[in-house]
């Protein structure tokens, strides 16, 4: 800043000193000698030397000579800043001004000697390779430590830091490149070499942003050497914003008053909005931070504070404990005035949850906290690795992009992930939160303690944190079976949808660009993931797979691991189990190639005990191939362990595996007659799905309809899902799935009926515009109606004593009166009625909470514009974040349109909707019948906004576009999802979501032409019969 008010006032003009100025800026200082001549030798001579005309003349072609070679040094220098920084030049700002004074930059910084050394041929070949523009770090340093001082104002949401980081050369380089986004004003760079001050050949020369990827590059006069260590000291300052990412503010309101807290999301790449650094998986460094705050406020970290100053100003500093070595994107701090209640591991281990003080007042976070402890010790003893740090903070804080953040020793939640009250949360809302805790707990492991290399494979430790979810949820309810029972429809069938889409892709995916990082966090990473190592774990065997599990997490603790690590630890514990499957050779085809297959098994009809068993890459849209020239020169395998059994009326054989690889192979199976079925993919551990001849279909019916006991839980469920994904595909007649849910009039387990309602609700969504919808109404209630009549609805309010006794009783209960309202039960229609107008009438609420969701959504679309109002005004009121959920979601369930507009106007406003929940909103009100066109047509109107404000969270804006256009099915609206693409590009980061949706909404068209007919058809003479 100093140099440019300098500049200012003199004037400068094309002199020497301008000369000197554009040399250090560029970084190709003159030499020391080249400056002499320039400046003192002519007017030395000019005073002290009688002047020969011939001495003029030489002189003056001399001065000639040496503008010319300036010129031209001038336009070189010009030419390379422009190569170097592409659109640089668009972005400098004051603040390159600002780092060429601060940075303490010589006014002649020397220059290699001009000998054609390796040194020299070295530094011009790095200046050619401008690391600054590869998407990766340069490998040339490493950084060992980060001292972070940061003073936090939350007056005006600013704040300021100071990063001191001691970084390893293991390269020649003449380059400082590291991530900072340019919303950081960097005021001061400076050097120093083993804590001494830079000698002057590491001067910084200039500086500058490299936006697209994100970097901040500092050019050195001179090389650092390898096997030397640095210190890089920067200070900076920048705004702490609203956008949910970086360091971020929020608030919340108690008592009538607005106060406020700030916190950090860094993941993946949002470390750089908060301070200069090396922002990779790969540069594990150790931290330590200090926090300056005004005093009425506490400051968290993912260490304990080691001391604390208190100033006479009203201040407070807080320093931090050193952190062990990790990465940067689970770096974290807060600032707020939350309260917390503790507790204490078996090891010791300290457990907060800090929260808004009334909600810590209402014991809303207890649960959480006392959960936590025990997931912690469950943990341990699994992966026989204790938790490295000495404590443990949840953080509850009202706004979040996503659900939660596994930040080593602070993890943060957004409230309705971590809060509930017992007395008016239901047990879907309890599991969610239970599992969300159990899935950043095991993070603790997979993810900070062991860190995946690259974000190509983020699915190392999403997709462990997610199978988790259902392992550590067991641990803690032990009857609920989630990981046998609930993994199948909440994980399996679920991503089965998304990769059988030809736009899906492989978890292990390149990423390229830096807009591609984040969009490898999605449910393929996640929930494919989850499913494979389910499949891993089954075809291992599961204490075989969790001492592999403790070798590899042992093995690379503190540091980075890639699927390889993982597949060699594997292998290696099945060699001591006596096995010699090379989990590499089997494991990479599911993670590198996209999609999963199709296996049919057909059966001789001249020879018993043979079959054929053939794959082939599943895929929604069986024409894809012919249209997409990638899909159809690219030819899917797969090594399948498909386990198999014979089954007859009265039992079912033992399982054996057969190991499929080609595409089509002949097997004997023993056992197997004209009156016996055959059964794959036995409890679906597999990550696949089963089709069968149209005979065998017709005897596993038969089965269900005779004594559907014989088949497991789990098959029952798989064969559901299955059949009606293979007729929604066309690979199946569409009757046979209509055919198999006639049984579950007798069936008592819930697995089997969430599996149904999870088929039947979508297959809703595309009928219930049309004009025979209530033909389908009709059929499923017919099936619905004799258990939800023996079942009835729940007669007290349950609470966290029955949770572990009748979880399987009560939702099944749950499952069933949420069918049998939505397809139009008058019965349930009139009981939702009742409860409600009782609430109203007496404001007591005596709903069983358990189907709270369920009676406010009936009662919405049924009752008069009171209700709706009534339910507005709870909202509003309401202080438990389960119940304002619920409540929210009910208010979209109305069947006035003027309702549905007014909430979705509502729902940008961010005093009476959080941001996270407007998401929901929008979609809740697209799932309507009624409000689909409106939700449509809102989400094309307001997209500027909602690109805008979620568009970074590339999983909010995912979820936006697919919960919106799921529906879509008709070619009026598929042309204007493709006109809405064309006019806005789908936006930055967005593209593949809306590929995606095209997809989808072409699948939905396709299926009314070919098949709605077919349905309706099958449907009317079978009602008839």
């Amino acid at each position: 800043m100093a140099l440019d008010d300098k500049r200012d006032k003199k004037g400068l003009s094309f002199t020497p000193m301008m000369i000197e100025e554009d040399s250090v800026r560029n970084g190709r200082g003159l030499s020391d000698q080249w400056a002499d001549t320039m400046v003192v030798r002519p007017r030395t001579t000019e005073r002290h030397i009688t002047v020969h005309k011939k001495l003029v003349l030489g002189f003056a072609i001399s001065i000639l000579a040496l503008i010319i070679v300036t010129i031209i040094a001038v336009l070189l220098s010009v030419r390379f800043e422009e190569c170097a920084t592409g659109s640089e030049g668009s972005h400098r700002t004051a603040n390159s001004s600002l780092l060429a004074s601060d940075a303490k930059v010589p006014p002649h910084s020397p220059t290699a000697s001009n000998d054609a050394s390796p040194q020299k041929e070295r530094k011009e070949e790095e200046e050619d390779a401008k690391p600054w523009l590869d998407l990766r770090l340069p490998t040339a340093l490493q950084p060992l430590h980060y001292n972070l001082m940061l003073t936090t104002f939350m007056d005006n949401f600013t704040f300021s830091g100071e990063v001191g980081i001691a970084i390893e050369c293991l390269n020649f380089s003449r380059f400082l490149v590291l991530h900072a986004d340019t919303q950081l004003k960097i005021t001061r760079v400076q050097l120093s070499a083993d804590g001494r001050a830079a000698p002057s050949a590491l001067n910084v020369t200039r500086t500058f942003f490299y936006p697209p990827n994100q970097v901040f590059v500092m050019a050195l006069s001179g090389q650092l050497e390898p096997q030397k260590r640095y210190n890089l000291r920067m200070s900076y300052h920048a705004r702490i914003d609203d956008d949910l990412l970086g360091f971020y503010r929020s608030s919340y309101v108690i008592d009538g008053e607005r106060r406020s807290l700030a916190v950090t999301q860094f993941s993946p790449t949002h470390a750089r909005k908060s301070f200069p650094c090396f922002d990779e998986p790969i540069f594990k460094a150790t931290f330590k931070i200090s926090i300056k705050h005004q005093k009425s406020y506490v400051s968290l970290s993912n260490m304990p504070v080691e001391t604390t100053i208190m100033e006479d100003d009203g201040w407070v500093t807080d320093f931090f404990e050193q952190t062990p070595p990790m990465s940067t994107y689970y770096l974290a701090w807060a600032v707020c005035d939350f309260t917390y209640r503790e507790t204490f591991t078996k090891n010791d281990i300290g457990v907060r949850l800090y929260a808004r003080p009334d909600a810590v007042r209402r014991g809303s976070g207890d649960y959480a906290l006392n959960i936590t402890k025990k997931l912690l010790e469950f943990y341990e003893d699994y992966f026989k690795v204790p938790y490295s740090l000495p404590k443990l903070d949840l953080l509850a804080v009202p706004k979040h992009p996503y659900a939660a953040m596994e930040n080593w020793g602070l993890s943060v939640f957004v409230e309705q992930k971590m809060l509930l009250d017992p007395t008016v949360s239901s047990i879907p809302y309890l599991l969610d939160v239970t599992m969300v805790i159990v899935h950043e707990i095991c993070h603790q492991w997979f993810g900070d303690l062991v860190t995946p290399v690259w974000w190509e494979d983020v699915w190392l430790k999403e997709g462990f944190a997610h199978y988790f979810e259902y392992v550590g949820t067991d641990y803690l309810y032990p009857g609920w079976n989630m990981e046998k029972q609930r993994f199948l429809t909440d994980v399996l069938h679920e991503v089965m949808l998304l990769d059988g889409l030809s736009s899906s892709h492989p978890i292990s995916q390149e990423v390229l660009q830096a807009t591609d990082i984040d969009r490898v966090f999605d449910w393929i990473a996640y929930k494919k993931g989850a499913a494979l190592i389910r499949m891993l774990a089954n075809f291992m065997g599961h204490q075989v797979f969790q001492l592999g599990l403790q070798d590899y997490l042992t093995t690379h603790m503190f540091g980075n691991a890639a699927r390889n690590d993982l597949w060699n630890k594997l292998s290696k514990a099945l060699q001591m189990d006596g096995k010699t499957i090379n989990v590499s050779d089997v494991m990479d085809r599911w993670t590198t190639q996209m999609g999963y297959p199709l296996v049919t098994i057909v059966r001789s009809e001249t020879v018993d005990n043979i079959l054929t068993i053939s794959q082939q890459h599943f895929i929604y849209d069986i024409d894809a191939k012919s249209r997409n020239p990638e899909l159809a020169n690219i030819s899917y395998l797969w090594k399948i362990p498909l386990s198999v059994a014979v089954g007859n009326a009265s039992h079912m054989s033992s399982s054996a595996v057969i190991w499929v690889s080609n595409k089509t192979e002949q097997h004997r199976v023993h056992g197997l007659d004209g009156r016996s079925w055959l059964l794959g993919n036995i409890n679906q551990t597999g990550y696949f799905r089963v089709n069968y001849d149209i005979r065998n279909w017709r005897l596993l019916i038969d089965q269900l309809m005779k004594n559907h006991e014989v088949i497991s839980v789990g098959n029952r469920a798989g064969l559901i899902d299955d059949a009606f994904n293979l007729a929604r595909a066309g690979y199946l007649p569409q009757n046979i799935p209509l055919e198999i849910i006639r049984y579950l009039s007798k069936e008592k387990e819930f697995l089997p009926w969430h599996a149904a309602s999870r088929v039947l609700y979508p297959l809703d969504k595309l009928l219930d515009r049309t004009a025979d919808c209530s033909i389908f109404n009709k059929y499923v209630l017919k099936q619905v109606t004799p258990m939800y009549a023996k079942l009835g609805w729940p007669t007290s309010n349950l609470n966290g004593s029955f949770v572990q006794a009748f979880y399987q009783t009560e939702e099944l209960r749950r499952e069933l009166i949420m069918l049998a309202c939505s397809f139009g039960s008058k019965n349930c229609h009139q009981q939702a009625i009742t409860l409600i107008s009782e609430w109203m009438s007496s404001n007591k609420n005596r709903i069983p909470p358990n189907v709270r969701d369920i009676v406010y959504c009936t009662g919405v679309s049924l009752m008069e514009e009171d209700v709706w109002e009534f339910l507005w005004m709870k909202f509003h009121s309401s202080t438990a974040v389960s119940e304002k959920k619920i409540l929210l979601e009910a208010l979209t369930c109305s069947d006035n349109k003027n309702l549905l507009n007014k909430l979705l106007n509502l729902s940008l406003n961010s005093d009476v909707v959080a941001e996270q929940d407007a998401i929901d909103v929008i979609i809740h009100v697209a799932r309507n019948p009624q409000g689909r066109n409106l939700a449509w047509r809102f989400f094309k109107d307001k997209w500027t906004i909602l690109h805008s404000r979620y568009g970074e969270a590339l999983f909010m804006t995912t979820k936006l576009v697919s919960g919106v256009t799921e529906f879509l099915n008709t070619e009026r609206e598929l042309n204007e999802l493709n006109d809405f693409i064309r006019k806005h590009g789908g936006g930055e980061g967005s593209t593949s979501s809306f590929t995606r949706a095209v997809e989808i909404v072409e699948a939905n068209v396709r299926w009314h032409t070919l098949y709605k007919e077919q349905l309706f058809q099958w449907l009317r003479n079978s009602l008839s019969s």
